[in-house]
């Protein structure tokens, strides 16, 4: 079912619940206030702690996050695609903290200790909590099916899927690649962030390289056999970039195994590749924090009650986002978003002595194959039967074979909700 416009600005209404209207929010908790710490400032993190003092703004939250300024994971590729300027893909959380009331450490959270209920940061300094929340993101397994690939490597063959200096590497040797080079991409097996996140770099590297390297050719060695919303990419790629990009599935042999950095050079099932630039993403677990303290099972995530979203490996402690086994929800921003919505209003209950009520959820992911070209994915998802579980009917994908006009309007749609979800995630 095609995400029509009025189906769009209705998501975006429902994302951007409460925006521009909780500065009331900013009012200190009283004395004896109950005390939530959220660590991690990404989408999960900042949404849930402002969306907390939204819902109970006599709630004490804590924000721990290490850095003073987040670069969105959306929009990342636009920057390497030259479309849109580093700068714009960077929030800090100063609204959090004057207009919504949020106390912001930065710091490193080194240990939690769940029996008393108290966070440690690097520092020594101690906080109390009666609720935590972790957003973690994700963290690498270097070394995992691939040989030769670790953090030392990364600086030749940058993953990039952190942004930051990572992203700015890839571009400046995305720009500097000889002509008629060869750009790899080398995707991880699922579960992993953002999944049509390597596919959209493929299309928006394409779109760079079409205009100052047309004779350049781009490589995606493929963990996967199937990947989102793949008709509508190929059908963008014949139409944008016909002959350029070369996707080979693990059917074909593109599950990576070595690399060998100083020969830039990329071993698969199907034979050596020696590129250019290689953007080489690795498997991918749950963040550190959580793999340290036990919130992870065998499969390297957390698991979660889907209502509330605490952890079901220790009391008290709530666990968002990309980190977390979220039934059929996408490791998106989208979804940590409404994600930690859901947590949010959990908290406050449990916090009351309530239970929790019925709870809906919802993933919306654009994705850009060039600056007026873009494709998207919804969906709808509740809570029934002791799990998160899609609606039937719900929600879709952009349609095939759809005009320019259509795809330009969805690359207007990408820009406006990507605005409304920092919006409400950071406030600004």
């Amino acid at each position: 079912m095609p995400l029509s416009r009025r189906r769009f600005l209705a998501n975006t209404a429902t994302a951007a619940l409460g925006a521009g209207v909780v500065t009331s929010c900013a009012r200190p908790p009283g004395k004896g206030a109950p005390r939530v710490v959220v660590i991690g400032g990404g989408y999960g993190g900042a949404t849930c702690a402002r969306y907390i003092r939204y819902f109970d703004p006599d709630v004490n939250v804590t924000l721990v996050e290490r850095r003073t300024h987040y670069q969105t994971c959306p929009f990342s590729n636009a920057v390497l695609g030259g479309i849109e300027a580093q700068a714009s893909t960077i929030r800090d959380y100063a609204a959090l903290k004057n207009n919504y009331g949020v106390d912001v450490v930065h710091a490193e959270a080194t240990a939690i200790d769940p029996e008393q209920r108290v966070v440690t940061l690097a520092d020594g300094s101690a906080l109390p909590y009666q609720r935590l929340v972790i957003s973690p993101g994700i963290s690498f397994l270097w070394g995992y099916i691939f040989s030769g690939y670790d953090e030392a490597a990364s600086s030749t063959m940058p993953h990039a899927w952190h942004g930051g200096e990572q992203l700015a590497l890839l571009k400046q040797q995305l720009v500097a690649m000889r002509g008629g080079g060869v750009f790899a991409i080398a995707v991880p097996g699922t579960p992993f962030r953002c999944p049509p996140g390597p596919y959209e770099r493929a299309s928006l590297a394409a779109y760079y390289l079409k205009q100052s390297n047309p004779r350049a050719k781009i490589l995606i060695l493929d963990a996967n056999e199937h990947f989102s919303k793949q008709h509508l990419f190929k059908e963008g790629w014949d139409s944008l970039y016909p002959g350029m990009i070369e996707h080979i599935p693990i059917s074909a042999g593109g599950l990576l195994r070595r690399v060998d950095p100083a020969r830039m050079s990329l071993q698969a099932e199907a034979g050596e590749f020696r590129v250019d630039v290689a953007n080489v993403i690795p498997f991918q677990q749950a963040g550190r924090l959580a793999v340290d303290h036990g919130l992870t099972d065998e499969t390297g995530w957390c698991p979660v009650d889907h209502q509330t979203f605490e952890s079901t490996l220790a009391p008290d402690i709530h666990v968002l986002g990309d980190s977390c086994l979220a039934g059929n929800m996408p490791k998106s921003a989208s979804s940590a978003n409404s994600q930690a919505k859901v947590c949010s209003q959990a908290i406050v209950a449990l916090l009351r002595g309530q239970e929790p009520g019925a709870m809906f959820y919802h993933n919306t992911c654009y994705s850009l194959l060039a600056p007026d070209y873009g494709i998207s994915v919804n969906g709808m998802y509740r809570y029934e039967e002791n799990r998160i579980k899609p609606v039937e009917r719900a929600g879709g994908l952009s349609p095939l074979r759809a005009p320019r006009e259509y795809r330009a309007s969805e690359a207007d749609y990408a820009r406006s909700w990507y605005a409304s979800i920092n919006r409400d995630s950071f406030g600004v």
